[in-house]
């Protein structure tokens, strides 16, 4: 076995493909300069295993680029090749991010704080020949972040971080604190957030503790691109040097000081069951539950840190996803609990369920957004200097709240939870930022519909803490009075109007899928459409207008962040669509304002259906129809599985019905490569075609398959 033949093999594999013949040349080319580089020689065996399976599309999305460094680092499949993360791209990152401190603060000594979750690489895709060694096999987090640190002590930087064997964690909220409280010259994070387990990144903080937006972003993006050689002081020299030192004692103490400063609760009388899905967040929303005196009950399964996330539905570690959060729901029931709180495995995203008389209902983004601000717009120090933000895809009734409180809004901001944290800045250092004057003392609330909330100008990121802390207190108001937080939310609504927001997402993985994703993009600007599920456009809004509300572009990086195309429609609605800037997917956004006579779940459904109409026809213009049922499958699943179910698995599965054969382990077999949880994710596509196509037999033996109820 040699890289040669092995060339040789894959260049007439590639060739004879499907694939389009730039992404033939682009992964040949970045197979060649990989296989150079005699470090890499012990990858060749596991790409030759790739090559013998015919994992033809693996190769080439592995291959065919460097995994971009985005506006906030890199994230992605942990992998072999330059689009993948590995400690080549981690190191090359690092190395790019402190030229860009040099050439930032020259002439002064730097330094950063490194972060890291719960994330250790397994191949839980199966991705690599489990028979042969494999480099990645095993790196954890940890393992990327004293990599990271190296890099940083060898270009002269000195590193805050957790030492070995510490048994907490730094997570991305007291991560955004900790670079302000050592006044350090910025950050790192070792971390993919909310990613599937075999997923991990580099997020790169600067100086105010948030992330860097356009113009800074691209020079940084620039600095990691020039990188040629990479710069490392080995680990025990660096920390007997002084270079790599640890975190002070008092650090975490003043986190949660600052949290708990923030709001005095009248009352602690609600019981909070809450998870952190496996990862980082009981140092955070936990200890700060805690020390403002309420009752915490750890899930305790989840309560233990293990990036493989083995108790949470589909592998998804992420409470935008409700039934991330079903085992502690399970465990309100049986102690009594009023709320139920998780947290994705970095801490700065809060889901939130509400027991109710009826059962439990989990809160949207949105909701929580809505609930957080009339929350925190009812405190004593609140006046018409206060400034509330949001992204302009969260919903406007967080604005409606605002103004009907008298305070200023700023609710233009494109996604992202850095524009909130550079508002701040603007504040800070220019007292104004969009329409709003003041200081960086009148930012309140802040808040993203990704369920992202922040509270104090002392971070620049989101934080799960301060919201929980809010909304507990919340809880328990309402609790003492025979309420709960519907019923919070009921309110809001009958006095400001009811509004119903959705999001629906279409992952499209891979390099072709990068092309669809881009092409849909290209079709809509191109051919807009003048009408959605019968309500007319009026008015199309394209971010990357230099006319618009954002201005001229200022880089490729805002270029990029601004690849968003709004639409107002009639019927007082309107849709966002953007490709996410994190994960494969295109992202989609409804609102519809209600009528005066229509219930919450009508006016949601209207919504949904709105979406949906719209995302169908985005797939049609990349030539991926989809059956309207199949739309309905789990947002988690990739468009290539919703069709390969549609044309593949559905029509076997019912001749297989007809023939009495036994269904249940071949079923786990057709689905094996859709991830976790299969029959879930496929499940409400299943019962939507129920719905519209099938006999009576079929419902029955479906029902028996999929668990579906209400057929």
């Amino acid at each position: 076995m040699n890289a040669s033949s092995f060339l040789s093999r894959v260049e007439v594999a590639l060739t004879q493909s499907d694939t389009p013949s730039v992404l033939v040349e682009r992964a040949l080319r970045g197979l060649r300069v990989w296989l150079a580089d005699p470090k890499h020689s012990e990858d060749l065996a596991q790409l030759e295993f790739l090559l013998s399976k015919g994992r033809i599309d693996a190769l080439i999305d592995a291959f065919y680029q460097v995994i971009p460094f985005g506006t906030g680092g890199r994230r992605g499949p942990v992998g072999i090749g330059p689009n993948r993360i590995n400690p080549t791209t981690i190191c090359s990152s690092v190395q790019g991010h402190a030229a860009y401190l040099s050439e930032r603060f020259p002439g002064v000594q730097r330094s950063v704080v490194v972060a890291y979750d719960v994330r250790c690489f397994q191949d839980l895709r199966g991705v690599y020949d489990p028979s042969q060694p494999c480099s990645l096999r095993g790196l954890s987090s940890r393992d990327f972040a004293e990599m990271a640190a190296e890099v940083y002590a060898g270009n002269g930087i000195d590193v805050w971080m957790l030492p070995r064997g510490s048994q907490t964690w730094l997570s991305t909220p007291e991560l955004s604190f900790a670079i302000r409280y050592l006044q350090a010259s910025g950050g790192l994070n070792l971390s993919a957030s909310h990613n599937p387990p075999d997923d991990n990144g580099a997020k790169v903080y600067n100086h105010h503790g948030g992330q860097e937006i356009p113009p800074f972003d691209a020079q940084l993006v620039d600095e990691v691109e020039r990188v040629e050689r990479i710069h490392r002081k080995p680990w025990d020299q660096a920390v007997a040097s002084g270079r790599i030192k640890s975190l002070p004692d008092d650090l975490h103490q003043a986190y949660v000081a600052l949290n708990t400063d923030l709001f005095a609760p009248a009352s602690t009388t609600a019981r909070v069951v809450f998870s952190p899905l496996h990862g980082t967040a009981d140092t955070t929303v936990g200890d700060v539950l805690r020390a403002a005196g309420f009752e915490v009950i750890l899930e305790p399964e989840q309560a233990r840190a293990d990036g493989a996330f083995p108790s949470v539905p589909f592998a998804a570690p992420n409470p935008e996803v409700s039934q991330s959060m079903n085992r502690a729901v399970e465990l309100a029931k049986e102690v009594g609990a009023d709320v139920v709180m998780a947290c994705d495995p970095d801490a700065d995203r809060l889901g939130v369920v509400v027991g109710t008389g009826d059962g439990w209902r989990a809160l949207t983004g949105n909701e929580i957004a809505v609930l957080v601000t009339h929350a925190r717009l009812l405190g004593d120090d609140i006046g018409p200097e206060s400034v509330v933000m949001r992204t302009e895809v969260t919903t406007s009734l967080v604005s409606r709240i605002a103004h009907a409180s008298g305070v200023q809004v700023v609710d233009h901001l494109l996604v992202g939870f850095k524009y909130i944290g550079d508002g701040i800045r603007a504040l800070e250092e220019e007292g104004v930022f969009g329409n709003a004057e003041g200081s960086a003392a009148d930012f309140v609330v802040g808040v993203e519909e990704s369920h992202g909330v922040l509270l104090t100008p002392e971070l620049r990121d989101k934080d799960a803490a301060g919201a929980a802390l809010l909304l507990a207190g919340l809880a328990s108001t309402e609790k003492n009075a025979g309420r709960t937080l519907l019923d919070t939310l009921e309110g809001i609504w009958r006095t400001h109007g009811r509004v119903a927001n959705v999001l629906v997402s279409t992952v499209m993985r891979g390099a072709s899928g990068r092309q669809f994703i881009d092409a849909i993009q290209d079709s809509l600007r191109s051919q807009p459409p003048v009408e959605i599920m019968g309500l007319s456009v009026l008015e199309i809004v394209d971010h990357q207008d230099p006319s618009g509300v954002h201005g001229p572009i200022r880089s490729s990086t805002d270029h990029a962040s601004r690849n968003v195309l709004s639409y107002r429609l009639a019927g007082d609605a309107r849709l966002t669509v953007r490709p996410s800037g994190t994960e494969p997917k295109t992202k989609v956004y409804a609102e519809l304002v209600g009528r005066i006579d229509e219930s919450e779940s009508a006016l949601s459904e209207r919504c949904l259906a709105l979406a949906r109409a719209f995302v169908g026809d985005m797939l049609r213009r990349v030539k991926l129809p989809l059956p309207a049922w199949a739309l309905e499958m789990s947002d988690l699943m990739a468009v290539e599985h919703r069709l390969d179910f549609a044309e593949r698995v559905l029509p076997e599965l019912l001749s297989r019905l007809e023939g009495g054969a036994e269904l249940s382990s071949w079923l786990d077999s057709a689905l094996i490569d859709y991830g976790r949880d299969a029959r879930e994710l496929v499940a409400p596509g299943v019962s939507a075609w129920c719905s519209l196509e099938a006999t009576e037999i079929q419902k029955t033996k479906m029902a028996e398959l999929f668990s579906l109820t209400g057929l």
